[in-house]
């Protein structure tokens, strides 16, 4: 609905004419609500979304934070920023056939921002942008749904004008209140969605502003059309739903600037009636405008194709399982019935988990499925509310239900497995912008009750109710995204059977030490998924620390068979191996792990480990010559040269290698320690005793440091400060070996030194 004045004698004449369209079908003359000024219901909005998510902000780096953040070279200041424009989200080339594709170079930008301003991986500055681009996009929803559900309409002086205030304020609060929000917002890879989702709006509203008349009485502007356009394009970089705000944008041109009648123009298009003018399809350049969408997104598209370099990303049957299905009816029956769990999430949010893959929704194979009755319920609220959208004789009616679909559905086509696989069954945020549809759509529903209850205000208060429950979902989801503790355990009540969920808080536990309950955990996630090769990596792992051994190796021998390529399992495996003292079979283990995995550097110590078992020191030094080559900071290895060197009477050897090594690592304590006792034995006792404080004062507490000390000052003839230091060492460990006998032959000769002096 577009409307100009231009009569400049009126006095009032913006007030007069905003009585004038507010006369017409509004949601506000039905609807119960608090009515606010713009500027007022923006702040309630913005202090809403802030309220509901602020207890995130000191949140930790969880879940998939650790890939996307932590552990991505691109967020480092040494990598070049134009190697953004070629990398996946997680760091990993494009063309590599491991990538999941994921092009979002503007979120990754974001982040290395963060880090840059952050000095380092805190966390806190990465939680506070979130929680700001959430408050900023709830407070850009006003505006959205004061489109959306009041029309677009333009004052003489060219000022949009909100025919909705009530109803926009209602759908925005939703919109702000969202429990299925709290991923995108508490868990910083969430940044992706929350970015595409600002980029989106903003090009929604400059396609908007491309309808302000202008001076030269032009009808819409190209030049907003295609700042649309740009913004669209940015969206996607940021994530690939981004591109649906095109589409979208075409829908609102056809339904709103052209007041198009759908159902009419489907019956002219199969009864090939000529005068498709009349329909509006040629009237108001829309045509020449939908083109414009459509080159846009036609080129941004090929543009990413060619960038992305090969096919699309290859998954795995866990990640999607209904995607491998062989039966058509089986992948088309579990495809909906994903569809209306994501319905029910925007419907009650309130079982929410971080994973729904791994079993967590068992595949439909049968119509005797209960679960049936979902399908049929999605599809039923579904074709109603499309007939009414087309057929309803109410334009009003018709507008807002066609495009509250609109803002469900096109959205979230590029997440619903019909043009290309995706990664997951069902992800709680990538229902972040059809939310837009949902709550369109509750708020049209809202205003239909209002107008036939008797008793309003009760109505109104139930709407309250159902906003302040969500603000507190929000506020105890956020509490669970804090931690990855309290993460996964969140998740085992929803998604008991999730062999993932069990795995993850399995490793939680290993990594806070608790073993014995870790193992409880990888065993259920093993029973749960007997393939789950990662599950039986690091339960192997546990146990060949608790040396358990054979059980260990045939978990690992079960994952490298089920796996070929698992690297790491074959390098556990070795290691096993080689405890059990069957080292042709550990040297051919850590093989197999090198060629399925080039550089690998602690595949390489652990050879060298083996070599130097079985006395073959040449090939020992080489191993970790190459494992320090892979990874110049890798201590253990250089360690382990040093002290091969040192103990095969190589001593200039042992003190060129120690150099090299404490140059890349300075500040490494065993190398000091290590280097130091190449040093004492080469006489070099000045030299040695610096190394030897300085390894003290880094680790204050290490017994052999002490107890090496003062051999070197017993060596050196320094025999008060060695006894200072034996003793210091025996405190420390009072069964140090060699420390007790080296301690008492000092004794004995101050003794003897004392009674010659006496």
């Amino acid at each position: 609905q577009i409307f100009n004045q231009h009569n400049a004698k009126a006095p009032n004449l913006e007030q007069a004419f905003l009585r004038m369209a507010q006369m017409e079908p509004n949601l506000d003359h039905d609807i119960s609500w608090f009515f606010l000024p713009s500027y007022w219901a923006k702040m309630v909005v913005a202090l809403t979304s802030f309220l509901c998510f602020a207890n995130s902000y000191d949140g930790d780096f969880v879940f998939d934070d650790s890939e996307a953040i932590i552990n991505n070279k691109d967020l480092r200041a040494e990598t070049p920023l134009g190697d953004l424009w070629y990398h996946d989200f997680w760091g990993s080339k494009l063309s590599s056939n491991t990538s999941h594709k994921s092009y979002r170079p503007l979120t990754v930008l974001t982040f290395r921002i963060n880090y840059l301003f952050a000095g380092g991986f805190y966390p806190v500055g990465f939680h506070v942008i979130n929680i700001i681009l959430h408050c900023a996009i709830s407070v850009l929803m006003v505006d959205v749904f004061s489109i959306l559900l009041g029309g677009l309409q333009f004052s003489n002086k060219g000022r949009r004008l909100n025919l909705a205030p009530k109803s926009s304020l209602l759908a925005a609060l939703l919109f702000a209140v969202h429990p299925v929000h709290t991923e995108c917002v508490a868990g910083i890879v969430g940044r992706a969605d929350l970015l595409c989702a600002l980029f989106f709006l903003l090009s929604f509203l400059g396609y908007c502003k491309a309808f302000r008349e202008n001076k030269e009485g032009h009808t819409f502007s190209v030049f907003w059309v295609l700042v649309s356009v740009g913004l669209g394009a940015i969206a996607m970089l940021c994530k690939e739903q981004g591109i649906t705000i095109l589409g979208l944008n075409a829908v609102f041109d056809a339904l709103v600037i052209n007041k198009i009648n759908l159902l009419e123009l489907i019956q002219k298009l199969l009864y090939k009636d000529k005068a498709l003018e009349n329909a509006g399809l040629l009237r108001k350049g829309l045509l020449f405008r939908i083109t414009l969408l459509m080159c846009g997104g036609a080129g941004i598209l090929y543009i990413r194709w060619r960038i992305m370099g090969t096919g699309p990303p290859a998954f795995t049957e866990v990640d999607n399982p209904a995607s491998f299905a062989d039966s058509l009816f089986v992948r088309a029956i579990n495809y909906n019935y994903y569809y209306s769990l994501n319905a029910w999430l925007l419907l009650c949010p309130w079982w929410l988990c971080f994973d729904w893959s791994m079993g967590c929704i068992p595949l439909i194979k049968s119509v005797s499925d209960w679960r049936i009755i979902a399908l049929a319920a999605l599809w039923f609220c579904l074709i109603g509310l499309i007939c009414q959208a087309l057929c309803s004789e109410d334009s009003h009616k018709r507008r807002i239900l066609t495009l509250g679909l609109g803002f469900l559905i096109i959205p979230f086509l590029p997440a619903s497995n019909l043009f290309f696989r995706v990664g997951f069954v069902v992800a709680e945020r990538v229902i972040y912008l059809p939310s837009i549809g949902y709550c369109i759509l509750f708020t049209y529903g809202f205003s239909l009750l209002s107008k036939q209850a008797k008793k309003k205000k009760i109505l109104a208060v139930a709407v309250l109710g159902i906003l302040l429950i969500n603000v507190m979902r929000c506020a105890l989801r956020s509490s669970q995204w804090r931690s990855e503790e309290q993460l996964f355990r969140s998740a085992l009540s929803v998604c008991p059977l999730n062999a993932k969920v069990h795995y993850n808080v399995g490793k939680n536990l290993a990594d806070k030490g608790n073993q014995s309950a870790a193992i409880k955990y990888y065993r259920e996630a093993v029973r749960l998924n007997p393939k789950y090769v990662h599950a039986m990596n690091n339960l192997g792992n546990i146990l060949k620390e608790r040396n358990e051994l054979h059980e260990a190796e045939e978990l690992l021998s079960l994952a490298v068979q089920i796996q070929p390529d698992f690297a790491a399992a074959w390098m556990n495996l070795g290691i096993v191996q080689n405890s059990l003292r069957r080292f042709e079979e550990a040297e051919q283990s850590y093989w197999t792990a090198i060629k399925h995995r080039k550089k690998y550097p602690d595949c390489y110590y652990n050879l060298g480990r083996l070599y130097a078992d079985l006395n073959r020191h040449i090939d020992a030094l080489n191993a970790w010559r190459n494992a320090t080559v892979l990874k110049p900071e890798h201590s253990l290895a250089w360690n382990n040269m040093i002290i091969l060197l040192d103990n095969t009477g190589n001593l200039a050897q042992a003190e060129a290698v120690g150099r090299e090594a404490l140059e890349l690592i300075p500040n490494d304590h065993s190398l000091m320690f290590s280097l130091a006792n190449v040093l004492g034995k080469s006489q070099k006792y000045k030299e040695s005793e610096a190394l030897f404080l300085k390894a003290i004062k880094a680790n204050p507490n290490a017994a052999s440091y002490h107890g090496n000390l003062a051999v070197l000052y017993h060596r050196w003839g320094n025999l008060d400060l060695a006894k200072k230091h034996y003793e210091v060492s025996l405190k420390l460990d009072p069964m140090a070996p060699g420390t007790k006998e080296n301690y008492n032959l000092l004794r004995r000769k101050l003794e003897q030194l004392q009674r010659k002096g006496g």
